[in-house]
């Protein structure tokens, strides 16, 4: 999984972050609240899809942050779809009734995905963050996993 998400890092399609993580360091997301999915060909993990803590208040420990992360080899190839599919379904038995995300807008690839699987664009928040000196914009998403809040349920 590090070896995947160091690649995203590397990529600069996915993510603010510019430090490599280490194997010991993804063992730390595993904090038995938060679903992370995995998908493997011929034994070995191609593709992941994670959540996070959304904000400490407790207001909103049903909404997760999420993210996809797929092998450079494998992109394109539907490895992401599964892992986001079965995110969705772990994080909804969990107990979260929405995931939310942000995508640099130019990584088509991902909201492509994301629309595909019934996420809504809700904005763009504009000069985000900036990596390597360059200021980016990001899509915000989310995705109800429950009729939780839904006038028309």
């Amino acid at each position: 999984m590090a070896a995947i998400y160091n690649q995203g890092i590397e990529d600069r399609i996915a993510t603010f972050e510019t430090c490599p993580r280490s194997a010991e360091d993804v063992v730390k997301w595993f904090d038995g609240i938060h679903p992370i999915v995995v998908v493997e060909t011929d034994g070995a993990i191609v593709a992941f899809a994670a959540t996070s803590t959304y904000r400490p208040r407790q207001c909103y420990a049903g909404v997760a942050e999420f993210s996809v992360y797929v092998k450079r080899t494998e992109r394109g190839r539907g490895s992401g779809k599964r892992a986001l599919c079965f995110l969705l379904e772990a994080a909804r038995k969990a107990g979260f009734w929405k995931l939310v995300s942000r995508v640099f807008v130019e990584n088509a690839a991902s909201r492509g995905l994301l629309k595909s699987l019934g996420f809504r664009e809700v904005g763009v928040y504009e000069k985000h963050g900036q990596l390597d000196g360059v200021w980016r914009d990001v899509v915000i998403v989310e995705r109800l996993l429950t009729d939780v809040g839904r006038e028309d349920s």
